[in-house]
């Protein structure tokens, strides 16, 4: 393996960087087009109700609308992201499933006319019986909210692997242990927004988007266009983090608002509406079994969920098969049963939030096996290295695993933490937990059925060699995967970073990428990119080659520089070998192309969790809680990851940061409320509570030394897998410093309280003393 790597496994700054520190960076609410008319969506005020009747006959007197738009207007083919379920349509022609749900569209000169026009239109509803309670929603006599889909279940699924009840049976010890998740929000800092224009047949979106190309697809499709004739072109994205990934209705609304003006459209949603449209995390029952020999060894693992879909699917099944498909991954065990229901509710639908359906499940069986341990006397730590999975292994659902050093992260989390001296010293109220978490490297199936490529990447290198620009679909909505790639690029031609260039996110300018999920572009898009840039460098060594009346196997090129490997003065500049090569040959190109080798078993739902590569890592966190108010603060967290290669150390780091943010606004604060109409409470970033960067505690990221081989230059993932041990790392760190366990999430001060409290009064020590003492003592005893 060479390590002589002259590009890659730097901090180089962000190509990007200038542009966003300036303010120059355009986002889609920030353009502006000759002519362009502004639109609104009308939402519904019921959670479950029949339209009898729109009367916009008022608002198209108002002087100012352009336009105004119902189902009547619209293609009425449903849509969704997920082709299993597309149970959406434009604008609801029936009746409307959640307070937020599309009804009618209005296109004005300004905003403000726009919000006059939604209110003189009338629309008369019947009101009907709403299913708020997903865990009442499949019981007899409910109200069905989609009448082919009975019990209102949209997705069931039954796994089982190995001989779950036998392996029970034979178990030392076997522990049952329920919780609950919360409904949560990505909350990007960019609204979502839309520009459409016409041009002919030809349509134009600019999009607040994650994957233009499922943009392209999805919109052809609804209006029966060719794809050539659908252009989506990202700008900058503020975010997203799943909750960009699908047509919102904006781009529909706006496209068909376009067409009957022949205007620009601009739709938008203003921070509120982004939350009714949410497709954030799902809320979720999780009942887990586990049994385990004398050592802690676990022999089987039985997960029963059901999951709040809420009323639409997005991308729900794929969140529903990801909860159980990726429980088996992080520690080896042989006999897994998974049950799940996701089931309709009359609320705002879910989605794919960052570590898509992994995190709460992880929370859950991160906890109930500090339980376990407890009951077996056996140190948190301990457990987890007795059940690490190794390298080169299966798990019982058919995920093969080739690179695996989760055993060196918790080794090394364990001496950087200084785990064993805390856990018997810390004093009373502050408390120490540790929690594990895997990935997948990029899905490895896409969305929709395709035989096309996903990821391709084209590099061309200017005529006179001074700089190269990659064209990539890739997109970057934050992580930084431009200034990746573009290192990427340059590290395989042997070119300087600070030359490239790069188009990206554009499908009329750019090849086929599917975009920003699953973490998947350091290591799809990127096996793209470095098979474009090395048919640069082979070009160009063979031009050099006549050049320099030398072997091309003697030659090599690095940071711009080709030079003999037996001469040391033999040399010629890569601009110099690229214009040569411009002027005999033509235009220097280099393309590539990742396709996903088969993957996975032939088990129903078998495609969902399948990844060429997986990541692994373990965070340590210390907490110290206030007995009389319950108020968390954390002292420090540690997070050692298995990554693979490293290509820009800073911005890895970055995205453990970010993702370890999420984890611990979802851990303790954050949390969708609705009140019994079915209306959000909360739908503010006043009232729902993200942190801030003054709440973030000291956090030490390091990574172990890691190599896969399936991925350019050994990468795996790292964006999203740093959320997955972040709830369950705080559940056990909570639990380890009061000596009780609040089993729903968020861990919010009140519940943390209310624990205490309850503890205190069940041990006959009301008004008295600190639990922290009380476990002190216990401790001592032992």
């Amino acid at each position: 393996m060479n390590n002589n790597y002259k590009v890659i496994g730097r901090s180089v700054p962000r190509i990007d960087g200038p542009d966003k520190v300036t303010g120059a960076a355009k986002y889609a609410g920030d353009l502006k087009f000759p002519n362009m008319l502004f639109g609104k969506i009308l939402t519904s005020p019921h959670a479950h109700a029949r339209i009898i009747s729109i009367d916009a006959a008022a608002a198209e007197k108002l002087p100012g609308v352009k336009a105004i738009i119902t189902h009547k207007d619209v293609p009425s083919l449903k849509y969704g992201l997920s082709p299993a379920r597309w149970d959406e349509n434009i604008f609801c022609s029936d009746k409307v499933r959640f307070v937020g749900d599309k009804v009618a569209a209005v296109c004005c000169v300004d905003e403000e006319t726009c919000y006059k026009a939604l209110k003189l239109i009338k629309v008369e509803y019947e009101e009907l019986p709403a299913v708020l309670d997903y865990l009442h929603a499949m019981d007899e006599g409910q109200p069905l909210i989609h009448d082919e889909f009975k019990r209102n279940i949209n997705t069931e699924i039954h796994q089982e692997f190995g001989d779950v009840e036998q392996a029970l049976a034979a178990s030392f010890h076997v522990r049952t242990d329920t919780f609950r998740g919360q409904r949560a929000y990505q909350s990007p800092i960019e609204p979502h927004s839309s520009i459409s224009m016409w041009d002919g047949k030809k349509l134009t979106i600019y999009a607040s988007t994650q994957s233009p190309h499922y943009f392209q697809h999805y919109i052809a499709r609804q209006f029966d266009l060719p794809m050539g004739d659908v252009r989506i072109i990202k700008p900058h994205v503020g975010g997203g983090f799943g909750g960009k990934m699908e047509p919102t209705g904006l781009e529909f609304a706006g496209s068909v608002l376009a067409k009957l003006t022949g205007r620009p459209v601009r739709m938008f949603y203003d921070r509120a509406e982004m939350f009714a449209h949410n497709r954030g995390r799902h809320a979720q029952h999780m009942e887990i079994t586990t049994g385990v020999d004398k050592k802690g060894k676990i022999l089987a693992v039985k997960a029963n969920f059901i999951m709040d879909g809420g009323a639409y699917t997005s991308l729900g099944i794929a969140s529903a098969y990801y909860a159980g498909a990726l429980l088996p991954l992080t520690y080896e065990f042989d006999n897994y049963k998974f049950d799940m229901f996701r089931v309709y509710t009359n609320l705002p639908a879910c989605g794919a939030q960052r570590g898509h359906g992994a995190p709460q499940p992880k929370y859950a069986f991160e906890s109930h096996l500090d339980n376990v341990a407890a009951d077996l006397g056996i140190d948190p730590m301990d457990i987890r290295l007795l059940n690490a999975r190794r390298p080169d292994t299966v798990t019982p659902n058919d995920f093969q695993v080739n690179s695996c050093k989760l055993r060196e992260c918790l080794e090394r989390a364990r001496v950087i933490s200084g785990w064993d001296e805390k856990k018997k010293n810390l004093p009373p109220g502050r408390g120490i937990g540790v929690a594990t978490g895997s990935f997948v490297t990029g899905a490895g199936y896409s969305i929709y059925r395709t035989d096309l490529p996903h990821a391709a990447a084209v590099i061309k290198v200017n005529e006179d060699g001074t700089s190269a620009t990659l064209y990539t679909g890739a997109a970057d909505i934050g992580q930084g995967s431009d200034t990746i790639l573009c290192q990427m690029a340059a590290e395989a031609m042997g070119y300087r970073y600070e030359q490239m260039k790069i188009v990206a996110a554009d499908t009329e300018l750019t090849p086929i990428d599917f975009g920003a999920y699953a973490s998947r572009q350091t290591y799809m898009s990127g096996a793209a990119v470095k098979q474009a840039g090395e048919e640069i460098k082979k070009q160009l060594l063979e031009m050099a080659s006549t050049m320099l009346s030398l072997p091309v196997a003697d030659l090599d090129c690095e940071e711009g520089v080709i030079f003999s490997k037996s001469r040391a003065n033999k040399t010629i500049s890569f601009q110099e070998a690229a214009r040569r090569h411009f002027v005999l040959r033509g235009p220097l190109l280099g393309k590539g192309a990742y396709t996903p080798p088969k993957l996975g078993g032939t088990f129903k739902g078998a495609a969902v969790g399948t990844s060429p590569a997986y990541s692994f890592g373990v965070q340590v966190g210390e907490v110290a809680i206030d007995e009389e108010t319950g108020e968390i603060t954390v002292m420090g967290i540690w997070d050692v990851h298995d990554c693979g290669k490293v290509i820009n150390p800073r911005l890895l780091h970055g995205q453990v940061h970010g993702a370890l943010y999420m984890g611990m606004g979802e851990a303790a604060w954050e949390e969708v409320l609705f009140d019994d109409k079915g209306r959000i409470k909360n739908a503010d970033l006043a009232n729902y509570r993200v942190l801030t960067a003054l709440d973030m505690p000291p956090v030490h990221s390091e990574v172990v030394d890691s190599y896969e081989p399936s991925g350019p230059w050994g990468v795996k993932e790292i964006g999203e897998g740093s959320t997955n041990p972040t709830l369950g790392m705080f559940s056990n760190a909570i639990f380890d410093a009061m000596g009780v366990r609040v089993n729903s999430l968020p861990l919010s001060y009140e519940k943390i309280w209310r624990s205490l409290k309850k503890k205190r009064k069940e041990e006959g020590e009301e008004g008295g003393r600190h639990v922290g003492l009380d476990r002190q003592i216990r401790r001592t005893a032992a």
